[in-house]
């Protein structure tokens, strides 16, 4: 998309007018290393259409942003005019205990909707594997950890949402019932979309019981096979666990993790019996072990960023694709950890921050050939400048065309995040 000329001073003014608090971009506004002029807080959702609005009306590119802990997700986007930072929207709008569900502003951060929902005994049961993650940030990314397994992702979470379109039109999805058929599940579309249909204001979400106790078992493992064989026995018995966690290092041993929780008596017997499944070598814990729940890389500067994967498979392939990841990586030089939901068939890697974007690329070709015969893909969310540059992020997408036609549909200006999701969406 060729820059246009735009009118900074009168877009200012007019979404100064829009929202009240609207300022220059400063370094840190960057979104994976492309500066924005302005960054407008809107504080509910009639500013945010507002702002939009104005911004439709000057021709200003638009990156919404939560927390800010996931900017430099995707690919950089083509252009960048205006952030619209959410974080003034931080509030838990409502708690409906007794219809198990919570609705919350884009803003809010997962763990004071988790605090809040915890006094009646209940929980959000979204990991956050990142930390300090907002509730919009964490649908836009579509982020999940190794609670999948008994509580499903954002989509199986995810009752009704509120979002404003490019061209500042509000828009509701769903609504405040577990159970509703009333006609398409819209606001799916919005999950994993990483900013670029619309700006998410608003969500409603249905909450599980706090569970009353939990135990954890954890066993070793050398070969792939193991891992696959452990991971497999869990998942067949009727134990039924909150959670299974796979953690494989680049070097030495690695381990299968087991959550069960529930009621105090229950969780006592699935944990015998996840301790028999096990052998001799398993352990159990009240606590979770370390790094549980997390990604396998962590934050840094944007040239000291580790090349962050995301690997999808078949489960009967955990096996395959931790012998790939293990030899591909050793061929291309390049240390590789892996850490994952074991039971749902997902594994993040992270690949040192040093390494080469060619070995890099290596790794990502292998890996995610491996993961396309087993029905799934392989995303590159984060890396280095260099590697993004040299590297395919999405990789081959075969509803491409059903997917640029929602993108015309929602945003047929292209006017948010153009260029960041996939086929440059």
């Amino acid at each position: 998309m060729s820059a246009p000329t735009i009118d900074l001073d009168a877009a200012r003014s007019a979404l100064g007018s829009a929202c009240g608090d609207v300022t220059d971009a400063g370094p840190d506004d960057a979104v994976d290393g492309v500066p924005p002029a302005l960054v407008a807080r809107p504080a509910s959702t009639a500013e945010v259409a507002e702002v939009l609005r104005a911004a439709d009306a000057a021709g200003l590119t638009v990156v919404p942003r939560g927390r800010g802990t996931k900017m430099t997700w995707g690919r950089p986007p083509e252009r960048v005019d205006l952030v619209v930072d959410l974080s003034r929207m931080d509030a838990v709008v409502d708690h409906a205990a007794g219809d198990l569900i919570v609705e919350a502003q884009a803003g809010a951060p997962l763990a004071a909707v988790q605090e809040t929902v915890a006094g009646a005994g209940q929980r959000f049961a979204l990991d956050d594997p990142v930390g300090d993650s907002s509730v919009g940030g964490a649908l836009a990314t579509n982020l999940s950890g190794p609670g999948r397994v008994a509580t499903g992702t954002a989509r199986d979470l995810l009752i009704g949402v509120t979002v404003v379109r490019s061209d500042g039109v509000i828009a509701k999805a769903g609504g405040r019932v577990v159970k509703n058929v009333a006609g398409y599940d819209i606001g799916k579309l919005f999950i994993g979309s990483f900013g670029t249909l619309a700006v998410l204001t608003q969500a409603v979400f249905r909450l599980h019981p706090l569970p009353a106790a939990r135990r954890v078992v954890t066993v070793g493992f050398d070969r792939p096979e193991e891992a696959q064989r452990l991971v497999q026995q869990v998942i067949h018995a009727q134990v039924v666990p909150g959670a299974i966690e796979v953690d494989r290092p680049a070097e030495g041993q690695g381990t299968v993790a087991v959550l069960l929780d529930g009621i105090e008596a229950g969780v006592a017997g699935r944990t015998a019996t996840t301790l028999r499944l096990l052998g001799s070598d398993a352990r159990e814990d009240a606590d979770l072990p370390p790094g549980w729940g997390t990604f396998p890389w962590a934050a840094a500067a944007p040239a000291e960023r580790q090349t962050a994967l995301k690997a999808t498979f078949a489960l009967s392939g955990l096996a395959r694709v931790l012998d790939v990841a293990r030899t591909a990586s050793a061929a291309a030089g390049v240390r590789l950890d892996l850490r994952g939901s074991g039971g749902a068939g997902v594994l993040y890697g992270a690949v040192s921050a040093d390494a080469d974007p060619g070995a890099v690329g290596s790794v990502v070709d292998r890996l995610r050939a491996e993961c396309t015969a087993l029905g799934g893909a392989l995303v590159v969310l984060d890396g280095p400048p260099a590697v993004k540059a040299a590297v395919d992020t999405w990789g081959p997408v075969p509803a491409i065309d059903l997917m640029q036609r929602v993108k015309d549909r929602f945003d047929p200006e292209r006017r948010l995040a153009p260029g960041r999701f996939v086929g440059g969406i």
